[in-house]
């Protein structure tokens, strides 16, 4: 994948879509092929580390003890006491608000037992709980501001009902040098995570928000 070809793709995806009066999303679309996922070895769950933003900032929120709170105060969008986990236990609607308000969910390590039983029917089938492969699950003194800089740039890209993967790669206000290096970054991790690598990569479409799917070749 050449990011002459990205761009170029990129800019016919452009002209594809009407002008409006926000700032429109890029998508990337890659459908999977000759991968059975109803195994479980086969299925797509990974983080992706990024050299540039997607064109939004992620949301993150710390699920904490004592130890860890002044410092989640002060760096994360917000902090959860442990104190405070009864409340969502009791209100599944808070806990789903909760879910649906941040991209991340950073947790003290220490506290994971009740931070699993208190969220983790509502986090879990969102994908939401506080993955350590994503560096989220900390000690009780962590430094979070690094943790919080890099997940700004992460994204999870995961494929294990459909053979679809639909992911934002950023806007069209970025410079396409930058979507397409978030696009080719996305596609050369991907395929490692593919047990036919390339063979399981059928196609690959990139659209704006309100445009058509444009296909990458």
């Amino acid at each position: 994948m050449e990011t002459k070809q990205i761009i170029e793709t990129l800019k016919q995806a452009k002209k594809e879509a009407k002008k409006r009066n926000f700032v429109q999303k890029v998508d990337m679309v890659i459908n999977l092929k000759d991968l059975d996922l109803k195994k479980n070895e086969n299925h797509v769950d990974f983080f992706a580390q990024l050299h540039f933003s997607v064109g939004k900032k992620m949301k993150v929120c710390a699920l904490c003890g004592p130890e860890l709170l002044e410092e989640a105060k002060k760096v994360c969008d917000e902090a959860i006491p442990q104190t405070d986990f009864p409340k969502y236990a009791a209100d599944k609607a808070a806990a789903k608000k909760l879910a649906e308000s941040y991209d991340f969910f950073i947790a003290q390590a220490n506290i994971m037992p009740q931070v699993a039983q208190t969220f983790g029917k509502v986090f879990g089938p969102r994908a939401k709980m506080p993955n350590p492969k994503a560096g989220c699950v900390v000690p009780p003194k962590a430094t979070l501001g690094p943790l919080y800089e890099k997940l700004q740039n992460t994204v999870r890209i995961m494929a294990k009902k459909d053979p679809v993967i639909h992911l934002l790669t950023g806007n069209e206000d970025m410079k396409e040098e930058e979507v397409a290096d978030n696009i080719k970054t996305i596609y050369n991790q991907l395929i490692h995570h593919l047990p036919g690598e390339t063979n399981n990569v059928k196609e690959i479409f990139v659209k704006l928000s309100m445009g058509k799917p444009v296909k990458l070749n």
